[in-house]
């Protein structure tokens, strides 16, 4: 029999965000379900239910789900636009790539894409929807402008770029703010990032293992994630009873054309390496484009490993050898943790574990 009292609670006017009462529970009523009914059968408040429909952390998880299955049993999911109006939000979170370091670098890098992508996703799942920003190098405090107009309900930030000092500055009035990066020492605000000092460190070991001694370094050092890769190569050097050499540290640009220009004029030099380690896949892919036209062949002459694993690295030819950074898991856990920061929950930074993938790039000469 149809609980009667549940009948009694049944609005006759039809509201945009509530489901048709389904015949199992309301009979022939044909009333439509409202958030106060949901509230009733999972025992819970309706500001509860508002929260584990909105995919706040805040409610224990167990408790989420069964308020999610009596919503989709009944048909039943929240107005977003009325919620936000309701809580003075835009429903639209900014993405933010800060390339204030060099001018050519472009949001058609792939790992740039490929990241884009997946915070679009988890962003759409959520009933949100993106707006997306560059920082140009001529306008270094266009972040700050951005946060003052007030467009969005958070920001998710792809890089810190030179502006850590910066990023510093403006988490101590801006909370809901997560950046992917490098965690820095000084850090007030929340990043989620690789393991770039281990998975550097893995890479060089690797092509030590493999007899290489003469390792150049392929990247800007200026950049909190390069300066901690950095750090990993230095690392696995100095275990191995190896120094670093200065004349085989390159501060090489991520964009395509600037990468392949600086490492040809390196190879110009005569330099006697072995092996390159890059700070990214892209500057691995311009460093064996050099090397070929320098006579050079990858890997029986130089050995070359990357970090990112783009979706092109396995298809390259040579395949190439690199650090694998988990970019789906790195969205997800940056949406995650920034909802949470609009919820007013305190979160902690996240740091993801890296993979060395060996492909042919650094195989042992035939």
């Amino acid at each position: 029999m149809p609980d009667k009292k549940l009948k009694r609670a049944l609005a006759p006017e039809p509201i945009a965000h509530q489901g048709m009462a389904g015949p199992g529970l309301f009979g022939d009523v044909g009333g439509q379900v409202k958030m106060a009914d949901i509230a009733m059968l999972a025992g819970v408040s309706e500001s509860t239910v508002s929260r584990a429909l909105a995919g706040s952390k805040l409610v224990n998880p167990a408790t989420r789900k069964r308020i999610e299955e009596i919503a989709a049993t009944h048909s039943y999911s929240i107005d977003q636009r009325a919620r936000n109006l309701r809580l003075s939000r835009t429903g639209t979170i900014s993405v933010v790539f800060p390339l204030s370091h060099e001018s050519e670098q472009g949001i058609a890098d792939p790992f740039f894409l490929e990241m884009l992508g997946n915070l679009a996703d988890q962003l759409s799942n959520r009933g949100y929807d993106l707006l997306l920003r560059k920082i140009r190098s001529d306008v270094p405090r266009m972040l700050t402008d951005l946060l003052r107009e007030g467009r969005t309900d958070g920001v998710l930030l792809i890089g810190q770029s030179t502006q850590h000092d910066l990023i510093n500055e403006l988490a101590e009035h801006y909370q809901p703010l997560v950046v992917w990066g490098a965690r820095q020492p000084d850090n007030r605000y929340i990043t989620v990032g690789s393991d770039n000092r281990g998975g550097a460190a893995a890479a060089v070991r690797h092509l030590l293992d493999c007899g290489h001694r003469r390792i150049a370094f392929l990247g800007n050092r200026q950049l909190p994630e390069v300066a901690a890769r950095y750090q990993g190569y230095s690392q696995a050097l100095s275990a191995a009873g190896l120094s670093v050499a200065p004349d085989l540290l390159l501060p090489v640009p991520f964009d395509r054309q600037g990468a392949f220009a600086a490492i040809s004029g390196f190879l110009d030099r005569d330099r006697a390496i072995d092996a390159v380690f890059a700070a990214s896949d892209i500057v691995a892919i311009a460093a064996i484009r050099a090397l070929d036209q320098h006579g050079l062949k990858v890997p029986h002459d130089v050995a070359v490993v990357g970090f990112d694993d783009i979706m092109v690295a396995a298809a390259y030819t040579p395949a190439l050898s690199t650090v694998r950074q988990d970019i789906a898991l790195g969205a997800r856990t940056m949406v995650d943790l920034l909802f949470r920061l609009i919820e007013g929950e305190a979160v902690n930074s996240v740091e993801l574990p890296t993979a060395l993938m060996i492909r042919a790039s650094s195989a042992h000469p035939a």
